[in-house]
């Protein structure tokens, strides 16, 4: 039998889910979460580099979605304005990252063969 067939259903930090691909999916889902994993996964970054790269991003999305669920640190320096804040993978973020790194092939592989790369000033 399959590991994720082993139970009716699994559970997660008190969250019931129907199978492990949607405690996946609830994990890296949506629509920006797996593009700012990609902007972190080389490097760490402050908030305004990871706003020119995923411009339509907000902290919010960064601060509740990823650290709750713990993709994503979040490191606070400083007291009072101007503080710095830098966002990075945590070790359980970057369990995704092999992941990652095949959905960016596909994504490659799509747009070779169906699309194409496009240079556009945004």
């Amino acid at each position: 039998m399959k590991t994720e067939c082993i139970a009716d259903h699994v559970k997660l930090k008190g969250k019931v889910y129907p199978c492990t691909v949607s405690l996946a999916m609830d994990l890296i889902g949506g629509k920006w979460k797996a593009v700012i994993l990609y902007h972190l996964k080389d490097t760490e970054k402050r908030y305004n580099e990871l706003r020119k790269e995923v411009p339509h991003i907000t902290e919010m999305t960064l601060s509740l979605q990823l650290e709750k669920d713990g993709l994503v640190s979040r490191k606070v320096y400083g007291k009072k304005p101007p503080i710095k804040v830098i966002y990075s993978l945590t070790d359980f973020g970057k369990t995704f990252l092999p992941v990652l790194d095949t959905i960016t092939r596909w994504g490659n592989q799509i747009v070779s063969e169906k699309g194409e790369f496009v240079t556009a000033d945004l």
